[in-house]
């Protein structure tokens, strides 16, 4: 038997065309079987992969916010150094001593980032001024005290024990509940960003051994 039934006209086979790709791309995105090669862009929620991890972390770009994890992951880590809100005395060192293009070019490298507040605990004022301004070797190798060769997380700096700064200082690297303490006692605060050539872990002690001057005057200002 013929159906009576009226065929559907123009407008309604478009509409069950757009229902029918709007499944399909719900479903690709569901199943994960979407193409993210690509490098997330600065909106983009961290995957689980891309979570850090520490106390610190939930006062740092989060979520779908400019400078969150995932999306440094497509910068390279001079760049990613300037999203990440409590490392701007660290990166500006970065800047002063040069060294930002050699460490853009390295195949692997781990950063013992310090804090804001942890410059602030090292060095006067008036010290700093002098390590950017004129110091440049004595910066260099302040930075190099923070910096391992190869990108290492913070497990894997923990299963080592002992791991050597690009200054040639050998540093312990001891559990401390779920972060870890490293040279005894700089606290990792929030750890395991990942760069595209590079992992940076935040740290509260500035390392290496230049002397602390921060009690002589006024503390740096930022």
């Amino acid at each position: 038997m013929i159906s009576s039934a009226r065929r559907p006209g123009p407008a309604a086979r478009a509409r069950g065309v757009a229902a029918s790709l709007l499944c399909l791309v719900v479903l690709a995105g569901c199943t994960g079987k979407g193409d993210d090669s690509s490098p997330a862009p600065a909106g983009a929620a961290a995957p689980a992969s891309h979570i850090v991890t520490g106390p610190l972390c939930e006062a740092l770009p989060a979520g779908t916010e400019p400078g969150n994890p995932a999306a440094l992951t497509g910068e390279p880590v001079d760049v990613a150094l300037q999203w990440i809100t409590v490392l701007t005395t660290f990166e500006a060192a970065v800047r002063a001593s040069g060294l930002a293009t050699e460490l853009r070019g390295r195949e692997g490298l781990t950063i013992l980032a310090p804090t804001d507040d942890a410059f602030l605990r090292k060095f006067s004022a008036a010290n700093w001024d002098e390590l950017i301004l004129s110091r440049t070797d004595d910066l260099r190798e302040l930075l190099n005290a923070h910096l391992v060769d190869g990108s290492h997380s913070l497990a894997d700096l923990v299963a080592a024990g002992d791991i050597t700064t690009l200054d040639g200082t050998e540093v312990t690297v001891a559990p401390d509940g779920p972060m870890a303490r490293i040279a005894g006692d700089a606290q990792t605060l929030c750890v395991d960003y990942l760069a595209t050539n590079a992992r940076i872990h935040i740290i509260n002690k500035v390392l290496g051994d230049l002397p602390t001057t921060a009690h002589e005057d006024d503390h740096i200002g930022h």
